[in-house]
């Protein structure tokens, strides 16, 4: 999360969104685009594989994406991924956790050069918090199949196994049609931010500078095309655990604050928690998403 809270709320009144999240932005200037960039960071062997804009969406100030399980079938409605603080519903405080709220959210799909070639629209939130890890997953109205049907779009997949330091990685914002290439520089036991805790956090190289409005993007990983994280966050001004300047803290409680390094949310935990038909089941076996 980016902005003060104060101004997320002022972008709602210009924007007209239900509620901005903390990262609420300007929308870009016409034909604002970048291409991919390619860290050369000490930990990159290789030459990342390209990735493109093809199945992420934008929202309103936020990025996010659409999103299958390894086992979900083309008949199955389709997920949206993107930050629990850029629900509608506003902030979700330590301890909630919001599902199967309905909404009627729409989210502009982008195929691989960035541009817009559909309007897909929710159902209802099918899960979101900002407890342990800051997500939300929106159910669409259209099944996978519908969606490649019209536009000819796949899904991201999400990946199953926990992501390795060192991996090169792109954070794809459809909100701002724009990328971010990096690595995976490491985890942070605890990632705190005001009144918020996160849990495994993946911490970019410098490299990946993202800005507001980039909350929600997948992060990807180069090598398998499959979705690692979910990008929420940085250390804005080097304060401690403030709002927008997130610290980290270890197993022994030792603080570190890392001025100018952004973060996202793992993902491969929230696996196992699709079932058939993409309902969130917080009781299958090996999901470990918050329960109310």
């Amino acid at each position: 999360m980016k902005k003060p809270l104060v101004g997320a709320f002022l972008a709602v009144l210009l924007l007209g969104a239900g509620v901005a999240p903390a990262v609420a932005v300007s929308p870009a200037p016409p034909g604002v685009k970048a291409a991919a960039k390619v860290s050369d960071d000490a930990h990159a062997t290789a030459k990342p594989k390209a990735v493109n804009f093809a199945g992420t969406v934008a929202l309103s100030n936020c990025s996010g994406s659409v999103v299958r399980a390894p086992g979900s079938q083309s008949t199955d409605p389709a997920l949206v991924l993107s930050n629990g603080h850029c629900m509608e519903s506003g902030f979700p405080g330590p301890g909630q956790v919001v599902i199967n709220q309905p909404s009627t959210r729409s989210f502009t799909l982008l195929n691989a050069a960035g541009s817009g070639v559909g309007t897909l629209r929710a159902s209802k939130i099918a899960y979101g918090t900002m407890t342990d890890t800051d997500v939300s997953l929106y159910q669409l109205t259209s099944t996978y199949a519908q969606i490649e049907s019209s536009y000819g779009i796949k899904a991201l997949e999400l990946d199953t196994a926990h992501p390795a330091a060192g991996a090169a990685i792109t954070v794809v914002s459809g909100y701002w049609k724009r990328t971010y290439g990096c690595n995976v520089d490491g985890f942070a036991y605890r990632l705190k931010e005001g009144q918020w805790t996160w849990k495994d956090s993946v911490r970019y190289t410098s490299a990946c500078q993202t800005i507001g409005g980039t909350s929600g993007s997948p992060v990807i990983n180069n090598a398998t095309g499959k979705v690692v994280a979910v990008n929420n966050t940085g250390n804005e001004d080097g304060q401690q655990c403030t709002d927008n300047n997130p610290c980290e803290v270890d197993e022994s409680g030792k603080v570190t604050v890392r001025q100018g390094i952004n973060y996202a949310q793992q993902t491969y935990n929230m696996v196992p928690c699709i079932g058939a038909g993409s309902k969130i089941d917080l009781n299958r076996a090996g999901c470990a998403l918050p329960k109310p």
